[in-house]
């Protein structure tokens, strides 16, 4: 394969992969944000729940403070007792009248607390037993309510299934955690880590809810980024193809158009070698005609018959001219010199070799091209396309005739002496020396179908812009055929 097909077939590759992958990363990217949204919403909603439980406890113990019976009422009866049969999380609740002392020593200081705060007070905590102790201080009697963490979320409520959920919730407090709902997946180390931290809404009960999640590389969304790498395959595929056949369609009509022209030019020079090989015998026949026609002036047999024939001879000889002579103006090229102007010399050859691409790759031939700098010439354009066209087929046809592993195709641009010279030099059999002097003469050929006209237009249409043509041979082996144009700054 040619370098530059490998280099296109490459640089479509890296594009596809890059477009591949900057799909799959948004697809990634808006799949982690999905579930980053749903983790952060399931984690609100246990914040606000909590926070629900945590105020109606604060709720309950400004009803207790309110509403207790007189010191001197009954003891059995009191309703603080039926508490824990209305809110289950509530484990027992224990009440000091005036005159008793708490049987935890502890309380004094929490009662204290609360009293100072004017609100109730958080006593001992344990989260290796799932209770705690919330106070109010209050007069006549002081309230303790003993709580279970573990019945402390509104399980009815919970957004999330506890058991197969992948966001793991606990509650923080002291150095404590008490792990509410365990999590799918948490302990792993791999992948995308979510975590929202909020205290709860009571100032009274200060526990930190602590949501966790972990998204590891298998939840990703795989199957909808298999599918837009195929579709990018897919598509890319298609465009290239498409791209491909209308480049290959643009050569198509360019290689005509140049076709055409090159029809045209051969006809020409067909048309004026014919005039010029039949334009001298009829001129010796119309000179003998003419002498005849003097001669038999002079002799008396029948001089008035043998006058009129040579009349008419010459008058068909006169004909025969004039029809040869319209025929080469009405196929005669037009004058390449009439039409010059500053072109890249550079520029003809990358088109010429973009025309002939598939001849070089169906020979396996490569073109390297050396060029130093852009040289300008004056030129026409069609006439420079053409000699440049003819000569690069010229080399693929000699290359034909040696191995795929010998044949190389150089191209060389430079200015020289004023002049801007385009080398074309191949590793072809090479022409014989004695066949070398006769190389641009018309209808000169070494080859069994050739016309010997490609080389004799080219160093014509060369001549007519005032520049010139030259061939040599090349050591060991091959040809070389130098253009030379004059420089457009010159």
């Amino acid at each position: 394969m040619p370098a530059t097909a490998l280099r296109h077939r490459l640089l479509w590759l890296l594009g596809g992969a890059v477009l591949a992958a900057t799909g799959a990363v948004v697809l990634a990217r808006l799949e982690l944000t999905r579930q980053f949204e749903a983790f952060e919403t399931n984690a609100r909603i246990v914040h606000r729940l909590l926070s629900q439980r945590v105020v109606q406890h604060d709720a309950i113990m400004d009803t207790l403070a309110l509403l207790q019976p007189p010191a001197d009422g009954p003891r059995a009866g009191t309703p603080e007792q039926r508490l824990p049969a209305l809110y289950p999380q509530i484990l027992s609740v224990q009440r000091r009248n005036p005159g008793q002392a708490w049987a935890d020593a502890k309380l004094v200081n929490t009662e204290a607390e609360s009293r100072r705060l004017k609100r109730p007070a958080l006593g001992a905590v344990d989260f290796a037993t799932g209770q705690y102790q919330l106070l109010m201080a209050a007069t006549p009697s002081s309230f303790v309510l003993t709580l279970d963490l573990r019945a402390l979320a509104p399980w009815n409520d919970w957004p999330m299934e506890r058991e197969r959920s992948p966001v793991r919730v606990a509650l923080e407090h002291g150095g404590q955690q008490m792990v509410l709902q365990p999590g799918v997946n948490i302990d792993k180390t791999s992948g995308w880590f979510f975590e929202f931290r909020k205290q709860l809404a009571a100032e009274s009960q200060p526990f930190e809810v602590v949501a966790q999640q972990r998204v590891g590389w298998a939840e990703l969304p795989w199957a909808r980024m298999l599918l837009w790498t195929l579709a990018v395959a897919a598509v890319l595929a298609l465009l290239r193809q498409f791209l491909q056949q209308r480049a290959e369609q643009q050569r198509s009509q360019a290689l005509l158009r140049l076709g055409q022209v090159a029809r045209l030019n051969t006809l020409g020079e067909l048309a004026a070698g014919m005039a010029h090989e039949l334009n001298q015998p009829l001129t010796a026949v119309l000179a003998n005609t003419q002498a005849a026609q003097r001669l038999l002036a002079e002799d008396p047999p029948e001089l008035a018959t043998a006058r009129g024939a040579m009349e008419q001879a010459s008058a068909q000889a006169r004909r025969a001219a004039e029809v040869l002579g319209r025929l080469r103006r009405s196929v005669e090229r037009p004058d390449p010199g009439a039409h010059v102007q500053a072109l890249s010399l550079n520029e003809a050859v990358h088109r010429a070799l973009y025309l002939l691409e598939p001849e070089c790759q169906r020979r396996g031939v490569t073109p390297e091209v050396q060029s130093h700098a852009n040289v300008q010439v004056l030129a026409e354009p069609v006439a420079l396309e053409q000699i440049v066209h003819n000569l690069l087929m010229n080399a693929l046809q000699a290359l034909e005739q040696v191995p795929v592993g010998e044949r190389r195709l150089t191209l060389s641009l430079q200015p020289q002496d004023g002049q801007g010279e385009l080398a074309v030099a191949d590793s072809g059999p090479g022409i014989a020396p004695e066949v070398l002097p006769h190389i641009f003469e018309p209808f000169y050929t070494t080859r069994k179908d050739g016309l010997g006209l490609g080389l004799s237009l080219c160093e014509s249409l060369a001549s007519g812009m005032a520049g010139r043509l030259s061939v040599s041979a090349v050591p060991p082996r091959g040809t070389r055929f130098c253009l030379h144009l004059p420089l457009a700054h010159a």
